[in-house]
């Protein structure tokens, strides 16, 4: 039955009550929404199904392009702030040292301790692009 054609608090017959006014001959039960009507208001509901999901949709689009930028904006700050640090301690380790081994050695011990971790970051590095790429060879290769 459609919406406007049901009066508030007014008992609705239920397909049970019509099946047994039908069996009995009764043609006093009250009348019931055609095929054709409900057929039309489940395609009217489903329409407003659809707008609504699309709707809901967009604005979890627009939610979560927004969020994605600002993520974005502060990982970048983040990573530039931990860039500072580093320079910091690296000029840190050099001050540090000079008095004890000289501008050179500090030199020398600085750099040559930043090109190891690099070394060594890079080595990571290659195993995990090797593990990735063994796991996209095929089986009979």
């Amino acid at each position: 039955m459609r919406d406007d054609d049901m009066r508030e608090g007014a008992p609705q017959p239920s397909d049970a009550d019509a099946i047994e006014a039908a069996l009995r001959g009764d043609d006093t039960a009250p009348p019931r929404a055609s095929l054709t009507e409900d057929i039309l208001s489940l395609v009217e509901d489903g329409k407003t199904y659809a707008e609504a999901e699309l709707n809901f949709q967009k604005s979890r689009i627009s939610f979560v392009a927004h969020r994605s930028k600002s993520a974005a904006l502060y990982v970048t700050f983040a990573l530039g702030f931990v860039h500072l640090a580093l320079v910091a301690l690296v000029i840190g380790g050099l001050l540090a040292l000079t008095p004890a081994i000289g501008a050179l050695g500090a030199t020398a011990l600085v750099v040559g301790v930043l090109l190891g971790a690099a070394a060594i970051l890079v080595l990571l590095a290659r195993t995990s692009a090797r593990d990735v790429a063994e796991a996209f060879k095929e089986d009979g290769a």
